[in-house]
């Protein structure tokens, strides 16, 4: 079992010549003495579980300096009540349902997305299409999920669907950051262009995501049992709070720069607006990374094995809230009342700059 695993390594970390089937923390399940004779060495056995845990598979030498080659099949799964077999563990068997729903959700999300930009087309801006495309790869991703989850449970493997859901993991994270960092720059609804600092920044997050999805293959393709394992876990956390890191400039930048500009320009009321704008979407940002790094890890790490899911479930939820969140605030609208002001509010708008401290 997981806690198990925990002690075993504890017991290879104090004693390096320990040998790993010594150990009173271990199952053991057989070893090569119990295979029938030459030429044709081969075993094949059942093993119930009789304490429902979650636990790990492993093979372990502790002859030093030999070199052991063998074919395995191993075949892991639970029994359900009418017999038939879910090879998913009992804390995800719920996903594909789960992924299911989510993906349905954004696809009605991105249909009304068309609707509104299509009604508003006047006003659409490069930016919105690009969002478009977010929700679009957003719900094939969770499409590839659902089908990955439900060929597992079904048949012990995702027949392909693995391929087609880290590339299209792939595509919405580097979407997902970019439209963060385009919005927080004011790129195509408040300037044509971006600044050489506002495009390196682009230039860092993009490629350290393709590392950072590399480094998600290798971790959910493979275990503890391939070397530097650890360290892909250690690289891929790593880019991670890089690439978090790095999309909050372009949004403290705009609005340092709207805050200078609203003491030149004499357009307080608008300039306010921006501002106001602007720091919601810094602290929405904040708040879903927060929630999908640290919270939804908590989640990983404190719930019971059989409720795997429920991370997942909290990770999707606060994507769906973000996105919903976000792209009300920058829809395309003829009228958008943080724009749009009223010249009486001039006045009250300029008190409000010189009261309030919109500084990060």
């Amino acid at each position: 079992s997981e806690e198990s695993l925990l002690q075993v390594l504890l017991e290879i970390q104090q004693n390096s010549h320990f040998c790993v089937l010594n150990s009173r923390y271990i199952q053991h399940l057989f070893t090569f003495s119990e295979l029938s004779p030459p030429p044709l060495s081969r075993l094949n056995r059942s093993y119930p579980v009789s304490s429902p845990n979650e636990y790990s598979l492993f093979f372990s030498n502790c002859a030093p300096e030999t070199r052991v080659s063998m074919d395995v099949i191993t075949e892991i799964y639970n029994l359900d009540r009418d017999g038939s077999k879910d090879y998913l563990s009992a804390g995800q068997t719920q996903l594909p349902s789960l992924y299911t729903v989510f993906s349905v959700l954004y696809l009605f999300f991105l249909a009304y997305w068309v609707y509104v930009c299509y009604t508003n087309r006047r006003c659409v801006h490069r930016i919105h299409l690009l969002m478009s495309g977010l929700l679009l790869f957003k719900a094939l991703n969770l499409i590839c999920a659902a089908e990955d989850k439900h060929y597992v449970k079904v048949t012990g493997t995702p027949h392909g669907w693995d391929v087609l859901f880290y590339i299209f993991q792939f595509i919405r994270v580097v979407l997902l950051f970019t439209v963060i960092v385009l919005i927080g720059t004011g790129w195509s609804f408040l300037k044509p262009f971006l600044q050489e600092r506002e495009k390196k920044v682009l230039m860092i997050v993009i490629p350290l995501q393709v590392l950072a999805n590399i480094a998600s293959v290798v971790i959910g393709e493979t275990g503890p049992f391939i070397k530097d394992w650890a360290t892909w876990n250690q690289v891929f956390l790593l880019v991670d709070i890089i690439c978090c890191c790095a999309i909050i400039f372009p949004i403290v930048w705009s609005i340092r720069s709207l805050r200078e500009t609203s003491k030149t320009d004499g357009k307080a009321a608008r300039n306010l607006a921006k501002l106001t704008l602007f720091r919601q979407f810094y602290i929405v940002v904040i708040g879903y990374l927060y929630f999908t790094r640290i919270v939804v890890f908590a989640l990983r790490t404190i719930a019971a094995y059989k409720y795997q899911w429920v991370s997942s479930a909290a990770e999707e939820t606060a994507s769906l809230a973000f996105y919903l969140i976000i792209f009300y605030m920058f829809r395309p609208v003829e009228k958008n009342e943080y724009f749009i002001l009223e010249e009486e509010d001039e006045e009250a708008a300029e008190l409000a700059l010189r009261d309030e401290d919109f500084e990060l």
